[in-house]
C-alpha cells in the first residue's frame, strides 16, 4: 500500500513521494507497485533500512541482498557508505528521482547510521529542466502534417497533459494516447484523443490507415501480450515512426511549436443516464459519466470491465485518469490513497476489480483511518474474467475443472460490504442500475470513504 500510495501521490503532484521500508523483505512486499511506479515514470524517493553494518555477517533472518531487490524497479540505487554522508546521499536520491523522466530512486541506510554522528544537510535540490527537442524533428513533423499522408500523433509521458492535448489537437492530426501513461486528462474535453485499446484487434482497427506516427515522449505501440499468429506491434505494417520528443525531453514545448496558429478540437457529447435495469459495465460507465464531479480523479483497476466503463467516462466531466501502468495488479486502491493525499480537495474514485482488490485490500483500512474522500466501486463478478479471455486467445480451447476452479473466486463468496465494515468503512451493495446510481449520488454528496459493491453477472 505504501509503494502504491507513493506512486499515486507522485503522479498527481509531479513531486517526489517518499517511502520508508524495512530491510529486504519489506522492500520485496512493495516491488509489485514499484514496478507500476517505474512504468508510470513517477518520482519516488525510496528509503530502505538495512541491518547494522556489524550485524550483516551473521546472516540474521531478515538479511537479504537489498540492492538486488531494488534494481529491477529503481532507476538509481545506492547504499550509504557513512553516516556523515547521509545528507548528501539523500539530496542525490531526491535529485535522481526527478530525472527527467521521473523514476524510483532507492537509498539503503544501515541501522547503525541512525545512532552514529551525522554530517551536514545535503544541498537543496532544484527541479531539473527538460531538454528541448531538436528543431529538425519539429520541422520534419511539420512537413508530414503539411503533406497530410495519414499522420497520427501518439502522446506519452509528460506530454499527456492538458497543454499537450490542446497543442496536439491544433495540429489537425489524429491524436492517440499511450494506454499506460501514468496520468491522463479524460472526459468530454479530451474525448478526441482516445487511448490505444488493450486488445490488438481494436487497436489495429483504431490505427488503420496511418502511414506516419509522430511519437511524443512515447514508444511505438505494442500489444500487452504476444498471441499466436499475430504481430506484437499495433501500427499498420509499413507505418513509419518519427520521434518528435524522447522521454525526458519537453514534449509539450515541441507540440506547441508544431501547432502554432491552428484551430482547437471540439468537445465531445455528454452522457444520458440509463434507466433502472441490469447492472453492467456499460450502464456503470454511463451512470458515472453523468454523476462524476468535474475535477475528479479516477484510479482505474477495472481490468475486464474497463473498456466499457471508460467508453462511458469519455462523456463525463473533465477528470484525471490513473491507470495500471505496468500490469501489476493490486495498484488501484493504494494509488487512490496517494492521489487523495496529494489532492485533498478533489473527489477520488477507485474503480476496482474484485480479484485485484484482494491484493491490497488493507488500503481500505488506510482510507478509513485517514478519512480520505474516496468512493470505491468494486466490480464484483467473482471471477478473474480477464484470464478467461486471455486463455481463449492463446487457442487453448476449453479449460479443465481444475483450471476453472483456479480463476473462480466465488466459492466462498467475498462479502465486500461486511469486509469494508470490518475495516472501518461504510459500504452498500448494488444489484441494479437504479440502486447503483442512488449510491453514487450519495457518495458524491458526502465526504469520506464509501464502498459500493457492484454485483455483476458472473
Amino acid at each position: 500500500v505504501c509503494a502504491g500510495a507513493a506512486d499515486g501521490y507522485a503522479r498527481m503532484k509531479g513531486l517526489p513521494a517518499a517511502t520508508l521500508l524495512h530491510l529486504g523483505p519489506g522492500l520485496a512486499n512493495a516491488l509489485s507497485n514499484f514496478h507500476n511506479a517505474r512504468k508510470a515514470r513517477s518520482p519516488v524517493v525510496n528509503i530502505v533500512g538495512e541491518h547494522a553494518t556489524g550485524h550483516l555477517k551473521y546472516d540474521a533472518p531478515l538479511t537479504a541482498d537489498v540492492e538486488a531487490f531494488a534494481r529491477p524497479v529503481s532507476g538509481w540505487v545506492r547504499t550509504a557508505d557513512s553516516p556523515r554522508h547521509i545528507g548528501a546521499a539523500a539530496a542525490e536520491c531526491v535529485r535522481a528521482s526527478l530525472g527527467p523522466p521521473g523514476q524510483v530512486a532507492s537509498l539503503i541506510i544501515p541501522a547503525d547510521y541512525s545512532w552514529s554522528e551525522a554530517g551536514g544537510l545535503g544541498a537543496v535540490v532544484e527541479r531539473p529542466a527538460r531538454r528541448l527537442p531538436e528543431n529538425a524533428r519539429v520541422d520534419r513533423a511539420a512537413e508530414l502534417l503539411r503533406r497530410g499522408e495519414g499522420v497520427g500523433i501518439l502522446l506519452g509521458g509528460g506530454a499527456v497533459c492538458e497543454r499537450g492535448l490542446r497543442a496536439a489537437a491544433r495540429t489537425g492530426a489524429r491524436v492517440y494516447l499511450n494506454r499506460y501513461a501514468g496520468r491522463a486528462p479524460r472526459g468530454r474535453p479530451w474525448a478526441f484523443a482516445p487511448r490505444v485499446p488493450y486488445f490488438p484487434e481494436p487497436a489495429a482497427e483504431m490505427l488503420a490507415g496511418l502511414e506516419h506516427m509522430i511519437l511524443v515522449e512515447a514508444a511505438a505501440p505494442v500489444s500487452f501480450f504476444g498471441y499466436p499468429g499475430m504481430r506484437s506491434t499495433l501500427a499498420p505494417e509499413g507505418c513509419r515512426m518519427h520521434v518528435l520528443a524522447e522521454e525526458g525531453e519537453d514534449g509539450v514545448a515541441a507540440l506547441e511549436a508544431l501547432a502554432a496558429g491552428r484551430a482547437p478540437a471540439m468537445e465531445g457529447p455528454g452522457a444520458e443516464a440509463p434507466g433502472d435495469g441490469p447492472l453492467t459495465p456499460e450502464t456503470i460507465g454511463l451512470i458515472l459519466a453523468q454523476l462524476l464531479p468535474e475535477g475528479a480523479i479516477v484510479s482505474d483497476e477495472m481490468v475486464s470491465s474497463g473498456e466499457a466503463v471508460n467508453q462511458g467516462l469519455n462523456r463525463a466531466a473533465a477528470h484525471d485518469l490513473l491507470p495500471v501502468t505496468g500490469g501489476s495488479i493490486g495498484q488501484g486502491l493504494p494509488v487512490a490513497v496517494g492521489a487523495a493525499m496529494a489532492c485533498p480537495g478533489r473527489k477520488v474514485f477507485a474503480l476496482e476489480a474484485d480479484g485485484s482488490a484482494m491484493y491490497s485490500l488493507q488500503a481500505l483500512w488506510t482510507m478509513a483511518r485517514e478519512g480520505l474522500d474516496i468512493p470505491v466501486v468494486i466490480f464484483s463478478n467473482r471471477r478473474y474474467r480477464i484470464l478467461d479471455v486471455e486463455m481463449k486467445r492463446t487457442g487453448a480451447g476449453a479449460i479443465g475443472p481444475r483450471a476453472e476452479q483456479m480463476i473462480d473466486i466465488g466459492e466462498p463468496a467475498i462479502d465486500w460490504v461486511r469486509l469494508a465494515g470490518s475495516l472501518g468503512m461504510e459500504a452498500a451493495r448494488a444489484e441494479t442500475a437504479g440502486r447503483f446510481a442512488e449510491l453514487v449520488r450519495a457518495a458524491v454528496r458526502s465526504k469520506g470513504p464509501f464502498l459500493i459493491e457492484a454485483a455483476l453477472e458472473r
